[in-house]
């Protein structure tokens, strides 16, 4: 079928090299998730920092038999966050059919096919992989959207975040008391 723009002709799919695309969307394909790495040295950094803060209270409990509040397990720490990955296709200017990728969760009202698009774009680690979008503005609708993903710290949580800046204090005012002394 010559003239159809289904999107589907994947010997004519670019990947964008430019940091701004303006377009007009062709279509959202079906997302799938794809998981954050963990880094360990930083997971152990932070778990040290944040073990150091719950001494004090791991003596209190020890002596008065105080119930412990539940915590996350290595296992289930060094297994980073997912997030959506949604392969998006648009028709540039020059009429060349574009393949990006979105990271993170929109509005479902927010984008429609044959909706007119700029996209700001970050290349990915990967070269292999379509750059993602960092900000779209919906020039039909007018909208600014600016997709959303989990990242090692919202994954860590401002808990045990709290914890390690406490354990990271704590030690650092030991060091500096022994060297006083």
């Amino acid at each position: 079928m010559v003239g159809m723009d289904s999107g589907l002709d994947t010997r004519r799919i670019v990947h964008p090299t430019e940091r701004i695309v303006t377009g007009r969307l062709v279509r959202l394909l079906d997302g799938y998730t794809r998981e954050i790495r963990v880094g360990q040295p930083v997971l152990v950094a932070v778990l040290a920092a944040a073990a150091f803060a719950r001494l004090p209270a791991l003596l209190l409990r020890a002596l008065f038999s105080f119930g412990g509040g539940t915590r996350r397990r290595w296992k289930e720490l060094k297994q980073g966050p997912e997030y959506l990955v949604t392969p998006v296709r648009l028709r540039n200017t020059a009429g060349q059919l574009c393949e990006v990728e979105l990271h993170g969760h929109l509005p479902q009202s927010a984008l429609h096919p044959a909706d007119q698009v700029q996209l700001t774009l970050r290349p990915q680690r990967d070269p292999e992989l379509p750059p993602r979008i960092e900000r779209i503005v919906n020039l039909t609708t007018g909208q600014l959207l600016t997709p959303r993903t989990a990242t090692l710290w919202s994954h860590l949580g401002p808990p045990l975040l709290l914890q390690a800046m406490i354990g990271a204090l704590l030690l650092a005012g030991v060091v500096a008391c022994s060297a006083l002394t």
